[in-house]
């Protein structure tokens, strides 16, 4: 846990992700990243020289029109001292059954994406804390080049302003096998995905390509990052 807080303290200074008095979300799905990212946050908010709080929200898909169990969670979050907040949603309800989309993620993506913003300002917090780490990132350059013949991954840092809401991303710095070990070794409450899409669509076809690619080009993700940075792409 240590040396992946300290990736995520070198992240944090180097995009000037925290500022003194900020009020940050955490979303948290309930996932390996989201959980790491919550419980380092929250230990980093006791001795970071820039003082923050953190508050940790999770959207309900509520598959199969029945709320989730996020107890688990809940007890984690008294643990760490955090604030926790559900909010329910009818996601699933509408992006399965009512649009019956052929492509579930994006949409999906988009609408979480929107509610989260407006609750983080419903609950008076000026910044979300999102779970990426390097390996998504690299992820979603190779995505967009190959995809849409673009060079761009997520920013770092992201400021909205039509919400007056700042998106960071801490953990960008954190190799994603780092994350799952720390997730295994704190005992980490990890939910399993209830999402009929979970292990389909275009992020698992580039993840396989990843691993093929790594076998040949050693620290293939950590290349890319330092790509991004050279070039200055999409605020890197």
């Amino acid at each position: 846990m240590q040396k992946l807080m300290g990736r995520m303290r070198a992240a944090m200074e180097r995009y000037d992700m925290i500022a003194a008095g900020d009020r940050v979300v955490v979303g948290v799905s309930g996932g390996k990243d989201s959980l790491v990212l919550l419980a380092a946050l929250a230990s980093i908010s006791h001795y970071y020289p820039k003082p923050f709080t953190v508050t940790a929200v999770t959207l309900d898909m509520r598959f199969g029109n029945e709320d989730g169990d996020f107890s688990a969670i809940q007890s984690l979050c008294d643990r760490l001292r955090v604030p926790y907040v559900i909010k329910r949603t009818e996601l699933a309800s509408v992006i399965f059954d009512i649009r019956k989309e052929s492509n579930p993620c994006s949409l999906c993506a988009r609408m979480r994406r929107g509610i989260l913003h407006d609750l983080t300002k419903e609950l008076g917090c000026n910044k979300l804390a999102l779970g990426h780490h390097m390996d998504d990132a690299a992820e979603t350059f190779l995505m967009n080049l190959l995809s849409g013949g673009t060079a761009a991954s997520f920013s770092p840092v992201t400021y909205l302003s039509r919400k007056d809401l700042t998106m960071i991303r801490p953990m960008i710095f954190c190799p994603e096998v780092e994350v799952l070990s720390v997730a295994k070794k704190e005992k980490l409450p990890v939910l399993e995905s209830r999402c009929p899409q979970n292990e389909q669509g275009n992020r698992i076809k580039t993840k396989e390509l990843m691993r093929t690619l790594s076998a040949d080009y050693p620290a293939l993700s950590e290349k890319i990052i330092g790509a991004l940075q050279k070039g200055h792409i999409s605020g890197w």
